[in-house]
């Protein structure tokens, strides 16, 4: 696979962009962090060579300076919002990310729960930091947020804050996912920092839109799609327009707010110190693009995932027209359709010649591999086997698990356990498979392969069950689904 990003110069220019942002502030700078720490899944997947843990590389440049806070808002803690990507609860991800963050040697200060209106769950959650030995703090919904601006910046809004007691110059805000009040709390800290006599500053890492790339650029256009359920919108800063007649591309949510930021920058640091909200950010991606055409197709085909994905959601009932529609404009924006994924079209075919759901995946090498429903094993099953089939170079028609080693499992399944379905999933063939491997090595040779399907795309004519779905995510596939199930039932297991 062709590589669009340079990561290296990455890692080196952020993180002397960083250290030169915390001198200008005092040796103390609270820098709100967009996209996901760890994981960051979308910005490797757009930028080929970005890798998903490359933020957390360039804080490593910094581990002795840097302290993290990790924010989360009441609401989200009420309602189990879920971080999609993992399947997770929110709250559960702040554990998961407490954990992260200390595997790696980082000091994290304290969990900060925002948007607080004495919600009953919130109390329980801060209980269960305390038990664990975690520092917690709450901040509080203020009515008007953001533009009531005397209110917030007084006593009765930040002030009623608890203030978070940091120890080091750079302390990086973070959060499970957006709408968690990072900038809020970033604000706070702000407020309370200057009552006290102490000068501190601001800034945002948010990889994108990336800023010195044109509005339209696939990789804009791809950010856009993925935040379609905020209503999100690229625009050019006309703050930094103004200031310095440089065209740079900015997100609706920070042009709209900047006013009100420069507003607060004034009343409580006593000047702003920035003249757009391009100025804030401190992001060097844009200038590490090493192949700006690989970054495009990357693009592309992230804005086609995302579609499918949302339409998915749309019919489980977990999403909205509105976000579909919204992707289908940016597809046309674009200029691609669902047939530029190059494994819709062989798997909707697969399925057409038999009659029955059908999944392909597409190599690195580009060659597309199909699976098919039989009487053995489900369409996911079959193509993971096919294409380790094909990885290691063993003949089609040969069985890496034999009929009779199935049957046993399929028994089991229908008989002991109560399923309907007596066809294999992608994981009971691959445990199938490892068995067999103990005395097979054509089977080990074929399990071997199984790390190379990583980064590979997938599509599957019905949406796949939730046992096939974690095992290609696991396998690190790229999938997508056709928006229709298998059969037309109304109530449906999770």
């Amino acid at each position: 696979m062709r590589i669009g990003f340079d990561n290296q110069k990455y890692l080196k220019m952020q993180s002397e962009h960083i250290k030169r942002r915390i001198e200008k502030f005092n040796n103390k700078l609270y820098l709100e962090f967009g996209g996901k720490l760890f994981d960051d899944y979308h910005a490797s997947r757009v930028l080929p060579g970005f890798q998903p843990d490359s933020k957390l590389q360039m804080l490593h440049q910094l581990k002795d300076q840097t302290e993290i806070i990790i924010t989360i808002s009441a609401e989200a803690i009420e309602s189990n919002k879920i971080r999609g990507d993992l399947g997770i609860t929110y709250d559960e991800d702040v554990l998961r990310l407490v954990d992260s963050f200390r595997a790696q040697q980082f000091y994290v200060g304290s969990v900060v729960i925002t948007q607080y209106n004495g919600e009953s769950s919130a109390d329980r959650f801060r209980a269960r930091l305390k038990d664990l030995g975690i520092q917690s703090y709450v901040h509080y919904k203020i009515e008007g947020y953001p533009s009531n601006i005397p209110y917030i910046v007084s006593e009765e809004g930040f002030g009623k804050n608890d203030y978070i007691e940091t120890r080091r110059p750079l302390v990086v805000v973070t959060a499970p996912g957006p709408g968690s009040g990072k900038m809020a709390t970033c604000l706070s800290q702000l407020y309370h920092d200057n009552i006290q006599g102490k000068k501190a500053g601001y800034a945002k890492f948010e990889t994108f839109p990336i800023w010195n790339l044109p509005l339209k650029h696939p990789i804009n256009l791809a950010y856009e799609s993925a935040t379609a359920d905020l209503s999100d919108v690229n625009m050019i800063d006309p703050f930094h327009l103004e200031a310095y007649q440089e065209a740079t591309v900015n997100y609706n949510r920070d042009i709209e707010v900047y006013p009100i930021l420069q507003t607060m920058f004034q009343i409580i640091l006593g000047t702003n110190p920035y003249q757009s909200p391009t100025d804030m950010g401190v992001n060097m991606a844009g200038v590490c693009i090493i192949d700006d055409e690989v970054c495009k197709e990357a693009a592309r085909q992230e804005i086609i995932r995302r579609y499918f994905e949302a339409a998915c959601a749309f019919k489980k009932g977990v999403g909205n027209k509105k976000e579909v529609y919204k992707l289908e404009i940016l597809m046309k924006q674009a200029n691609i359709s669902i047939k530029d994924r190059k494994t819709v079209c062989p798997a909707l075919k697969r399925e057409e010649n038999t009659g029955a759901p059908a999944v392909a995946i597409e190599l690195k090498d580009g060659t597309l591999v199909t699976g098919k429903t039989s009487d053995l094993l489900g369409a996911s099953a079959a193509v993971v086997i096919n294409a380790i089939k094909v990885l290691a170079g063993i003949d089609h028609d040969l069985h890496l698990v034999s009929p009779e080693a199935i049957e046993p499992i399929q028994i089991l399944k229908t008989t002991y356990l109560g399923s309907i379905n007596p066809r294999l999933h992608s994981d009971e063939i691959l445990i199938a498979l490892s068995v067999t491997a103990a005395h097979s090595q054509l089977a080990k040779k074929a399990l071997d392969q199984l790390s190379k399907l990583k980064g590979c795309d997938l599509h599957s004519t019905v949406i796949l069950s939730s046992v096939d779905e974690k095992v290609f995510k696991k396998l690190g596939l790229n999938i997508t689904c056709e928006p229709k199930y298998e059969f037309n039932k109304i109530y449906r297991k999770a």
